[in-house]
């Protein structure tokens, strides 16, 4: 369902973020063509090596190459992708999508996508709980973007509870039901 598809991957600087791993994986072994690109502070938690790899790309997080001045054009990748992910979104950059601020290249492409957008949350159960992450979820959701509720269960401060990003397998399987429904044939 996915072969032909073209899915950008946006990682953010979370402890999730070691799971885009096993999302990129999955969605290459169905087929899609697959891009990243990633915060700085994603590459605290996992490395632009690994996600070349998986996905056959380069990862991208920067707004040019500083060794050549190549540019990585955020409209470019926004007109390529067919759905951009973002998985993990950490609060910090569900805020500044859902107020439009554009301080680096995987918010910038988040601006300029033309594109379906999947959010998927990731951050402590008091961080989602909060009164203005809940404000901009509902933002972004207001916005057109598909929200991937997080999932209960032992997170990263110990603590137990809803906040940890949904699982890759669920997360794919969501997007190949998004593109079923897309090309769903016309009842007459």
């Amino acid at each position: 369902m996915l072969t032909g598809r073209n899915i950008l991957v946006g990682v953010t600087g979370g402890i999730a973020a070691y799971k885009s791993a096993t999302l990129i994986r999955l969605l290459v072994k169905k087929g899609a063509s697959v891009k990243t690109v990633m915060s700085a502070g994603a590459k605290e938690f996992i490395t632009p090596l690994t996600l070349s790899t998986l996905s056959g790309n380069p990862v991208l997080s920067e707004f040019y190459n500083p060794e050549n001045g190549d540019w990585n054009s955020h409209v470019d990748l926004g007109l390529w992708a067919d759905l951009y992910i973002i998985a993990p979104a950490t609060a910090n950059t569900i805020a500044k999508m859902a107020t439009g601020i554009a301080d680096n290249l995987l918010l910038t492409t988040y601006l300029s996508a033309r594109c379906t957008v999947f959010v998927a949350p990731s951050m402590d159960m008091d961080m989602l709980k909060h009164p203005s992450t809940q404000k901009n979820i509902e933002t972004l959701r207001a916005h057109g973007n598909h929200i991937l509720d997080p999932v209960s269960g032992e997170l990263a401060s110990g603590l137990s509870g809803k906040g940890r990003m949904a699982e890759p397998g669920d997360i794919v399987k969501e997007i190949e039901d998004f593109f079923k429904k897309k090309i769903k044939p016309a009842e007459g």
